[in-house]
């Protein structure tokens, strides 16, 4: 029987993937807002800092999204367009960038 939202398990597994780590990467945002870019997790060992972790978890997005686009659920081109677009419009919004 087909899900009503007719995606294949792989779909599903896929977004369920991006959406684990827009949510990593919303978390280390949180953190960096609250505490800075060099600030750490005192219970971290390694003593990354939060801009290390916010790497590491944008790296992970973008590997999520080369994914879906690798198996066809995205176009690789469309997000791009949009990025131009977004970049071309933006700034009329933002307060305290130079470009």
């Amino acid at each position: 029987m087909e899900h009503f939202n007719h995606l294949t398990p792989a779909q599903a597994e896929r977004l369920a993937l991006l959406l684990e780590e827009m949510g990593e990467t919303q978390h280390i945002i949180g953190k960096i807002l609250r505490h800075g870019y060099e600030s750490h997790n005192p219970f971290d060992t390694a003593k990354r800092t939060n801009r290390e972790l916010l790497e590491r978890e944008l790296g992970d997005v973008v590997h999520a999204v080369e994914r879906m686009c690798d198996e066809g659920d995205l176009q690789d081109d469309k997000i791009k367009a949009s990025a131009d677009i977004k970049s071309a419009t933006v700034g009329r919004w933002l307060h305290h960038q130079i470009r």
